[in-house]
């Protein structure tokens, strides 16, 4: 029977201390929201109901200051099963198939214990995925550290490497991509954002909606425990000098068990006793259960002394905020109970039936037979708050003219320079540690290709994904930037002869109560929805990250865009590797030589300065469709997007990669200065090997697309003609030995 409050009120435990500005404060809740929160209650609430309020109304979970922008992006196209508001995106694959995935942060967890916070954001993920019915098949990630000279960089890199590779590895879940940056406005709030991919047959997609009045509720998985708590309040806020002692908030993950509750959970899938069911992520039990009776219009009551608890003397308060581990809720068909415990208990997981679904609208909570918690759920959604901050957009800089760059004296030192720095070196060590060929599904593995692509299993399609961002880009003027970043996803698909098909995203920034930057967030998802619109690339899923901020200083702002497409015959997908001698290189694109904002600029200048390069949406989508047509017709041998460093890295990237060299010459009549064109990072344009290069010149004529031919491949080493002469093994060798010779390093 529902308890009405006005006749039950709930009771105050022993111990339980009176609500006072301090403690809502410590909560995270402003005074004028707790106003609103005693407006919905009639009265003051108890410890418990503060601690869901808190829980669901702070940034991490509510979006209260990015929803407004949030609603800008596209979301739709006719391949789209679900946008955002599940726990994941899904998108149509054909043959009856669909693909889920989503990207989220753990960033503030894993600056403070990097092992655990990075194993901990893969386990998230993945469960956001699995939960609607979808066997994970791809991991990928995006990490910024700081400096490497700062004292904690080498420590944090260590730690967040072995989590990922921890814990995907012992899943069985491939590690396929992702990219890692060094910037110095990371050195007190590194990020770490982790991806997801999963395959689920179209009919066979579970939500979050509760249904059916009177419906057990089921935890199933880890045993609750007292990690976590606070951890959603925690990553709403910024450092500063205390953030060591919040060592606690971090989550503690088991891999093993998460395998059993991915085993079990698709095995009860199934059947058809599941009505909903729900990960508990950020926020634990107070999330997954209200957003589950939230979504369905129903209420619920639960008996809290039922949740299966790992540690003695645990309360409400910490059974409805802990952030264990490896949980789940579920809502089952009436009479399913025996059926599915049964399966859990197979797999040596706990089951415990903790409450059922009401009509009342309430989350109704009780302790061993007394209510500590009643709170109406409609108003928890309706009256949250939701700010439209002050912001103040970013003016575009001045154009950096090439002529105000220097070009360099030494130009082999020059470019051995660039592929050596901290974010053109090789990733190897990172990836290495990641069993990414698990499962025996990697078509192209890092660094063979812009994007990875992985086999769907039991046919020839692949699916491609990539994540990027040029955060530096975003800094300079965040709507160039958001354009930039969905655009290289875009190409980074492309470039295997993929069709991109949707977007997740992780929009990490700092302080959102700053007009500025509440201004880089609004500029870039100004750009993005842009770039998403004029590509027909939505926006599926995704995650906001706010607060990145250390005493004040704020992380360079950082859209993370994750990417999926398909091809259909992982046998046609090309990656960026030269391998073979006598290929035509020729450039898709034209470039200008924009040095603003290049790494040549920074590395070899010292400079972070000028516009960043603009983005021609029109040629992205001209020159990408062109260069998928082509490696459709079979007349592409390696495929690699310009981005980072120019045209020169990305040649010598190809060469080293495919062991094999090439000899270019600028193309005649060009008036762009050598180091302006080598160095320079115009966008939309790639560098292709084919066979047939008057062929694809022709073909590039009548598309109307820029194309021009540098010259052959060939020999073991990189030339362009009167500039550059390099052994490969040179290129490869520094390319190779920054980031082991720095983890080997010992202070």
């Amino acid at each position: 029977m529902t308890v009405a409050i006005e006749k039950n009120p709930p009771v105050m435990l022993p111990n339980e201390p009176i609500i006072t500005p301090q403690i809502v404060a410590e909560h995270g809740l402003a005074p004028d929201e707790y106003e609103r929160l005693l407006k919905i209650m009639g009265r003051t609430p108890t410890m418990v109901e503060l601690g869901i309020f808190s829980a669901m109304w702070s940034e991490h979970c509510s979006y209260k200051s990015s929803k407004v922008w949030l609603k800008k992006l596209p979301t739709s196209a006719p391949w789209v099963i679900q946008g955002p508001g599940e726990n994941a995106g899904v998108i149509d694959i054909g043959d009856g198939q669909a693909a889920i995935f989503k990207m989220e942060s753990h960033n503030h967890p894993s600056y403070i214990e990097p092992y655990q916070g990075a194993a901990t954001g893969v386990g998230g993920i993945l469960r956001d995925v699995f939960t609607m019915g979808a066997r994970p098949v791809a991991n990928l990630n995006a990490l910024r550290f700081g400096d490497p000279s700062h004292p904690k960089t080498r420590h944090l890199v260590s730690g967040v490497v072995a989590g990922i590779g921890g814990y995907g590895n012992c899943m069985g879940i491939p590690t396929v991509g992702g990219e890692t940056n060094f910037h110095a406005a990371y050195n007190g709030n590194i990020l770490v954002n982790a991806m997801t991919v999963g395959i689920a047959a179209t009919d066979k997609i579970f939500y979050a909606a509760a249904a059916g009045l009177g419906n057990p509720m089921v935890y199933v998985g880890s045993k609750t425990g007292r990690d976590g708590i606070h951890g959603a309040t925690m990553s709403s806020t910024e450092f500063n000098e205390d953030s060591e002692s919040k060592r606690p908030t971090v989550q503690v993950g088991d891999p093993f068990v998460e395998k059993l509750l991915l085993e079990a959970c698709l095995e009860l899938m199934a059947t058809d006793a599941i009505v909903a069911i729900q990960d508990m992520g950020a926020a634990g039990l107070t999330s997954s259960s209200f957003e589950m009776a939230a979504k369905g219009g129903l209420g619920l009551e639960m008996a809290l002394d039922q949740v299966p608890m790992r540690e003695t003397g645990m309360n409400p308060y910490e059974l409805m905020l802990s952030e264990s581990q490896e949980r789940m809720l579920i809502v089952l068909k009436p009479g399913r109970e025996d059926e599915a415990r049964k399966i859990f208990e197979k797999w040596e997981l706990d089951f415990a039936v903790i409450g059922h679904l009401t009509d009342t609208e309430r989350m109704v909570l009780s302790w061993h037979g007394e209510i500590v918690g009643n709170i109406p759920i409609p108003p928890l959604v309706t009256e949250a708050p939701m700010y439209e901050r002050p912001w103040k957009l970013t003016p575009l800089p001045d154009v950096l003219d090439a002529s105000q760059v220097p070009a360099p004296t030494d130009w082999n030192a020059s470019l051995l320079a660039l592929m050596s720095c901290p974010d053109l070196a090789s990733k190897a060590w990172i990836w290495h540690q990641y069993d990414h060929l698990i499962m025996g599904n990697t078509a192209i593995r890092p660094q063979d290709g812009d994007a990875a692509v992985v086999r769907v299993p039991g046919g020839s399609k692949g699916l491609a994904m990539t994540s990027d961002c040029t955060p530096r880009y975003v800094q300079a003027h965040p709507e160039t930037g958001g354009r930039q970043a969905v655009a290289e996803a875009w190409r980074n698909i492309t470039a295997t002869g993929a069709r991109p098909l949707a977007v997740t995203d992780n929009m990490n920034f700092g302080n959102p109560t700053k007009p500025e930057i509440m201004g880089q967030f609004a500029g870039a998802i100004m750009g993005m929805a842009e770039a998403c619109k004029a590509l027909d690339f939505p926006v599926v899923s995704g995650n906001v990250s706010l607060y990145n901020e250390t005493e004040g200083r704020p992380i360079l702002p950082t859209p993370t865009i994750g990417a999926v497409g398909v091809i259909d015959d992982v046998a046609m997908a090309v990656g960026s590797r030269l391998r073979q001698a006598g290929l035509g290189i020729v450039l898709i694109g034209e470039t200008k030589g924009w040095l603003g904002q290049s790494l040549y600029l920074r590395e070899a200048c010292g400079r972070e300065e000028g516009a960043p390069p603009p983005v021609d949406l029109a040629a992205e989508r001209r020159n990408g469709d062109f260069v998928r047509a082509q490696i459709a017709g079979r007349h592409v041998a390696a495929c690699h997007d310009l981005s980072d460093g120019g045209l020169l890295v990305a040649l010598a990237e190809m060469c080293i990669a495919g062991g094999t060299g090439a000899t270019v010459a600028l193309p005649k009549g060009t008036d762009v200065p050598s180091h302006a064109f080598l160095y320079g990072e115009d966008q939309a344009r790639y560098l292709i090997a084919t066979g047939s290069p008057d062929q694809m010149l022709q073909a590039a004529r009548a598309a109307g697309v820029p194309a021009v031919l540098l010259g052959y491949s060939g020999g073991d080493l990189l030339v362009v003609e009167g500039l550059v002469a390099l052994a490969l093994a040179g290129i490869k060798s520094v390319h190779e030995a920054w980031l082991p010779a720095y983890m080997n390093t010992t202070d």
